[in-house]
């Protein structure tokens, strides 16, 4: 039987500063809230003799609830951590909203101007699922975006960056929800003896790729639940395969690391901040 609970007038009247100070928290200090995370990797390839920092920032969302402030903060955040390559898995944008493209490049810019740095679109960046929910019918902002940061899309290919004296491959695909994943074309210089790092902004592209000779997916787009309720779980959860929601992964043999992201939608997170994240493979 559950015993009642009897809340008195003065237990109420405590109550409230608390009650009205969730949404404040809600919407004004968590999603501004950064957190940098370290995780060590280790590949199962014989070609990396040295290991490799990799900075993983995704889901800037620049948006009207998401500042240009904040995606500056991740990106000082993750400098200091001095990574040897830049990975950004999407959706850079929410909408077809205008925003200032050349204060975004500026700040993109720091990162190319500190370590090679390769990207993937997500589904919010243009293409088929963003035109039906008032994004761009394509993805060429984004695209113009990125050249104007000096950052390279890897779109349905793959490009090698020597660090220390070691090749490392990242191959990268198009979307999920805007049917952009070709995975023959991204692997098709990607040898299976070579450490190879993936990029797929939704994590359930692995389903499509597990034929290819990736070693580590890394993906965003969960946003890691974005509102996570005690005794709930997380809120909202936009992929297939509920397993992979935020953090390192095993997958048949691999790992995926999905990250929380940096920005949001509708402006709100709850126990789950945004996340730079520090990836150093072994």
């Amino acid at each position: 039987m559950l015993k009642s609970i009897k809340v008195t007038r003065r237990k109420l009247l405590s109550l409230l500063p608390m009650a009205g100070s969730a949404p404040a928290y809600a919407f004004g200090i968590e999603p501004n809230w950064l957190e940098r995370t370290f995780h060590q990797v280790k590949l199962p390839c014989r070609n990396l003799s040295s290991g490799v920092r990799i900075l993983q920032l995704s889901d800037f969302h620049a948006s009207s609830v998401v500042p240009f402030s904040l995606i500056e903060n991740s990106v000082d955040m993750g400098l200091e951590a001095k990574p040897d390559v830049i990975c950004l898995t999407g959706d850079f944008i929410t909408d077809a909203a205008p925003f200032d493209e050349a204060q975004y490049a500026r700040i993109l810019r720091r990162l190319s101007g500190a370590a090679p740095v390769f990207a993937s679109l997500g589904n919010h960046d243009g293409g088929i699922w963003a035109e039906s929910v008032g994004g761009f019918a394509d993805s060429s902002v984004v695209r113009d975006l990125l050249r104007e940061s000096g950052i390279a899309l890897l779109h349905n290919r793959s490009e090698v960056v020597r660090v220390r004296n070691q090749s490392v491959r990242f191959a990268g695909v198009g979307d999920l929800w805007s049917r952009g994943v070709n995975g023959d074309l991204a692997f098709a210089d990607v040898s299976p003896d070579d450490p190879a790092i993936l990029l797929a902004h939704n994590p359930d592209t692995k389903d499509l790729l597990a034929g290819q000779p990736w070693d580590l997916m890394l993906s965003g787009h969960t946003h890691g639940g974005q509102v996570v309720l005690p005794f709930v779980g997380e809120r909202f959860v936009p992929v297939r395969d509920k397993r992979f929601i935020a953090g390192l992964k095993q997958w048949n043999g691999r790992q995926v690391y999905v990250t929380r992201g940096v920005g949001n939608v509708r402006g709100v997170r709850v126990n789950c901040r945004p996340e730079v994240t520090v990836l150093d493979l072994a």
